[in-house]
């Protein structure tokens, strides 16, 4: 356990960022999993539509520094591969 206060500080400071990167990675994961279920279901309209949530809460995870830029633009570029090979 810290004994200084600056340490104590960190302790707290680290668990805060950790429950709001967990819930942005959370939301993140929903979402992608909303565009694949819509995938499966091969309904390429509704796949569209969460797609644009998806692309949008993957940029916000990447601007708050949850994901580095390469990784969104990873992500968003395999799902929206995925959505266009709906026939």
């Amino acid at each position: 356990m810290a004994n200084i206060k600056s340490a104590k500080k960190r302790i707290l400071v680290t668990r805060t960022k950790t429950i709001r990167n967990k819930a942005i990675k959370t939301r993140v994961k929903s979402t992608v999993k909303h565009v694949f279920a819509a995938i499966e279901a091969k309904d390429k309209a509704l796949a569209q539509d969460k797609l644009k949530v998806a692309i949008s809460e993957i940029n916000k995870a990447a601007t708050k520094g949850i994901f580095h830029k390469n990784t969104a633009a990873r992500k968003i570029s395999r799902l929206t591969k995925r959505v266009n090979s709906i026939a």
